[in-house]
């Protein structure tokens, strides 16, 4: 430090002299300050603003960066032009390794909510390193048809406007209406998916209900059903009284009762009461008494047909083989033993069985070979099999009616309050109802193993490993899984049902063994004269749907082209990563394992990174209701508290859910969310993904990376004024002959490029954007920077040397740290790479999304200087904090 300020007491003295010297030959000169003010006068405004660039061409930058960072402005333009140059494509033909990833198909009626957002975000991060690591980098876009969420909005759509419903139209005009909202309105989503970056291959992209994919739909129903993993039977079901439809168990919402609730039901005028456990008595025969049972839905007493009680209870010993009988039909009701389902130290120990209305009582009537009797229409109301008293009532109507019937009887003991879980259709809020319909079901067993085999064997890595115990238990205990659905929007069931000559059609489908699966109904019909030679008959394809996720479930394969051998499906299959969140892990994950398997020979994909759920910042669910759910574009473009407050009103929700609503917006934004961009939002929900299983999105994060982006637009702004107009970078740098703070950049670059690289390599993309963030925040901005200010702002020829080696330092940082961003914040690195001088002799790549992602150079590490300087900026960062608090301005190595 002594011998500097000796040089710089020489150099100041040496200087004196010159310009007086110069004084008095040529006159004195005018101030560096006074020069650059009037520079600064001379400023014109236009000079700092892009001109417009014609769709799909490069973008035009203006001659000068402007002065602060502006998302709206730097996004604009790169996609199309990126989309139009071709980079998002993969050739099959090509030999470089292959790194594949199928979109998770977004509902095509769907809109861009926050879980698209951070899905976008980490796949297309993975894409862009893979594609700028050497990789034939193919991400395939897809839209599913999302055959309930899609009917009901058409449907509610047809009611508002015409007061018309599905059925008054018929099928084949329902399903144009369906076409024409999708044609208008599908699209949406995949605009939006364009304006988070995604660098999708969308030469490729395809949709659930296009032609490929409907005869691969198919194709697998056929093949399934040839090898006997596919049937027809009568089952249990999730029954939507509304919709008329069976419905998925990821459309069934489960509500957490603690105590007695009432609730809005749809078609019902009054609320319903949920909660409560309901007591009451069953009459014995030959005098014995009574015998008490309870339950949380009295109605379903109506189909009862035994009554469960512990082998090992002494109170019941008496009545095994007896019966009860039913108040209001004279059925007897067989007292059965049942260790499995009767637990005797709950309740009275006795358990009412209706084994075509409740899933545990239904499994009890298969081992006792009960009678299942189901007591309710398709809409929910009781039908003859419930008796004349209450034949046509809506089952919740049938509920106090049945209570108030028990009571004139003598048979009604109390209600208490219950916790219980209640099942609600997310589609049409109505309470889910298990009843038993003939459906078509895929038998899982065979194919779940070959699943759990595929994650033990490592053949499927599951990431985090934590999931892997959820795989197990679930694959371990799987259903058959019902795949028909009674709408009209989807893939149509492909079985026909024969009905000979001479006999009646009065119930489609009411023998099993009359049902002819085949790939049309020319090749049905050639089966029917096969099966049936010499006689009459006509058929009837099966008017039900598939349900969504078997089509889904094929997607891996379908989207390269099965069951067609084509070069993308031999190329490209199986896939390298399949990104998704963990709630669909067992009903999309496990569904594509298991039939990728079966179907294509091999797993759909080599590993399955599952992202957290995103919470608000209280760590809230999101919910429409609670006016805490983020709309990505609303913090892309920003918007204020009056627009937040009018989307809110432009819902459905109801006159309380609307006051609540509007309050959370009101505490959480108070000013609106200012504009963030594309890079911000991108970054921070990158970050968050080191929060296990929830992310708390507090908004106020996003706004503090926006504000890191100008940070990076400054720094780049300081190099080109540095730099100059005429520099060039060298091809190579010699680190040996550089001064020892660049030396320390390039070697603490190094490790911030490893550990960026290692982090990616285990699917830890937090630690990966926290290497990244820390190297330029922390080490270029806040010390390389300042301290090589004082050559560039020293004009003597003692430190040229010094001078130029900071260039070609400053500039290797940079080209190298925007390279190593670029993943995580596509539109900022593109545009500031765009800016930088480019190599001597070298033919540097037309983008930086195409460019090469950085390595390690053994060259450049240097861990004992590391060290050195670790223990200088501790010193400096403890000198500092000893300073008063207006003490800033001095530049610690000036």
């Amino acid at each position: 430090a002594r011998e500097k300020e000796e040089k710089k007491l020489k150099a100041k003295q040496k200087e004196t002299a010159r310009l007086q010297a110069q004084a008095t030959s040529d006159g004195p000169k005018k101030s560096e300050k006074k020069q650059k003010k009037k520079a600064a006068g001379d400023e014109n405004p236009e000079d700092f603003i892009d001109p417009e660039t014609p769709s799909g061409e490069k973008k035009s930058l203006a001659p000068q960066m402007a002065k602060q960072y502006s998302p709206s402005a730097v996004e604009k333009s790169w996609y199309s032009w990126w989309e139009s140059a071709g980079y998002f494509g993969a050739d099959p033909a090509s030999t470089k390794p292959p790194f594949v990833i199928v979109l998770p198909p977004p509902n095509v009626t769907g809109a861009l909510h926050i879980g698209h957002a951070l899905t976008v975000a980490i796949e297309d991060a993975m894409i862009r390193w893979r594609r700028m690591s050497g990789y034939n980098a193919l991400w395939v876009p897809g839209v599913d048809h999302a055959g309930i969420a899609t009917q009901v909005v058409v449907e509610k759509k047809l009611m508002r406007e015409r007061k018309l419903t599905r059925h008054d139209i018929g099928r084949d005009k329902f399903i144009s209406e369906v076409l024409k909202w999708k044609d208008q309105y599908g699209g949406t989503i995949l605009g939006q998916l364009r304006r988070l970056g995604a660098s999708l291959d969308w030469s490729r992209e395809c949709f659930t209900m296009d032609d490929q994919r409907s005869k691969a739909v198919t194709e697998a129903f056929v093949r399934l059903h040839k090898d006997g993993l596919i049937y027809r039977d009568y089952r249990l079901v999730n029954w939507d009284c509304t919709l008329l439809t069976a419905i998925s168990d990821i459309e069934v919402d489960h509500l957490e009762l603690k105590e007695e609730t009432m609730l809005k039901v749809p078609g019902y005028s009054s609320p319903v009461q949920f909660g409560v456990l309901i007591s009451f008595a069953y009459p014995l025969e030959e005098g014995l008494g009574e015998i008490i049972v309870a339950t949380t839905r009295i109605e379903t007493m109506l189909g009862d047909t035994a009554i469960a009680v512990h082998p090992e209870d002494k109170r019941y010993k008496h009545l095994h083989g007896k019966h009860a009988i039913h108040p209001f039909n004279g059925r007897k009701l067989k007292i059965i033993c049942d260790a499995v389902l009767v637990d005797p130290t709950f309740g009275t120990g006795a358990v009412k069985i209706t084994p075509a209305h409740d899933p545990n009582d239904f499994e009890v009537g298969k081992r006792h070979n009960l009678e299942f009797i189901n007591i309710f229409t398709d809409d929910g109301k009781i039908n003859s099999n419930g008796g004349a008293q209450f034949e046509g009532m809506a089952r919740f109507a049938a509920r106090v009616a049945v209570i108030d019937a028990l009571k004139e009887k003598g048979l009604y003991k109390d209600t208490k309050k219950n916790e219980m879980n209640l099942g609600i259709c997310s589609r049409s809020n109505d309470v889910v109802e298990p009843m038993i319909k003939p459906q078509w079901f895929v038998n899982c067993h065979t194919m779940a193993k070959a699943g759990l085999d595929a994650v033990r064997s490592k053949k499927i890595e599951i990431i985090p490993q934590q999931y892997e115990q959820d795989w197990y238990r679930w694959l371990e205990n799987i259903r058959d899984w019902c795949v028909s659905r009674q709408l009209w929007w989807g893939h149509r069931v492909p079985a026909w049902y024969v009905t000979l000559e001479d006999e009646q059609l009065n119930d489609l489908g009411s023998n099993n063994d009359r049902w002819i699966v085949a790939r049309n109904e020319c090749d049905a019909m050639l089966e029917a004269q096969k099966k049936y030679p010499g006689k009459k008959f006509q058929l009837n394809q099966d008017p039900d749907v598939l349900d969504t996720w078997f089509s889904s479930g094929l997607f891996p394969l379908t989207v390269l082209g099965w069951p067609d051998d084509t070069a993308d499906l031999r190329a490209f299959y199986p896939t390298s990563v399949l990104e998704t969140g963990l709630d669909i892990l067992f009903f999309w994950v496990a569904r594509m394992v298991m039939m990728g398997m079966q179907l294509g020979g091999d797993v759909p994909f080599q590993k399955v990174y599952l992202h957290p759920m995103i919470r608000d910042a209280h760590g809230r669910k999101m919910s429409k209701s609670l006016g805490n759910v983020v709309d990505p574009l609303e913090v892309i473009n920003g918007t204020t508290l009056e627009d937040l407050l009018k989307r809110l009103e432009e819902g459905n929700l109801d006159p309380n859910e609307l006051s609540v609503a509007r309050e959370g917006k009101k505490k959480d934004f108070p000013d609106g969310i200012a504009e963030c961009g594309t890079d911000a939002l991108r970054f921070a929900l990158i970050s968050y993904t080191s929060q296990s299983d929830k992310i708390n999105l507090d908004i106020k994060r996003v706004v503090g990376y926006r504000q890191w982006c100008n940070k990076l637009w400054n720094a780049i702004r300081f190099a080109m004024g540095k730099l100059g107009d005429h520099y060039a970078p060298p091809a190579t740098i010699v680190v040996s002959s550089m001064p020892p703070v660049c030396k320390w950049i390039l070697s603490v670059l190094n490790k911030a490029i490893g550990k960026t690289v290692t982090s990616l390599e285990a699917y830890k993309f937090a630690d990966a954007t926290s290497a990244i963030y820390s190297w330029w925040q922390y080490q270029l901005c806040d010390v390389f920077i300042e301290a090589v200010k004082p050559y560039f702002f020293n004009d003597s020829q003692e430190f040229d040397s010094a001078r130029a080696a900071c260039r070609d330092a400053l500039w290797v940082c940079l080209d190298n740290g925007l390279r190593l961003l670029h993943p995580f914040m596509p539109y900022v690195t593109e545009e500031l790479w765009q800016r930088l001088p480019q190599p001597k002799d070298s033919c540097r790549k037309t983008s930086i999304m195409i460019s090469e992602y950085p390595s390690v150079v053994k060259e450049w590490a240097d861990d004992k200087l590391e060290s050195e300087f670790g223990i200088i900026l501790d010193t400096v960062n403890k000198l500092r904090s000893l300073k008063p608090p207006t003490d800033t301005n001095e530049s610690w190595l000036a």
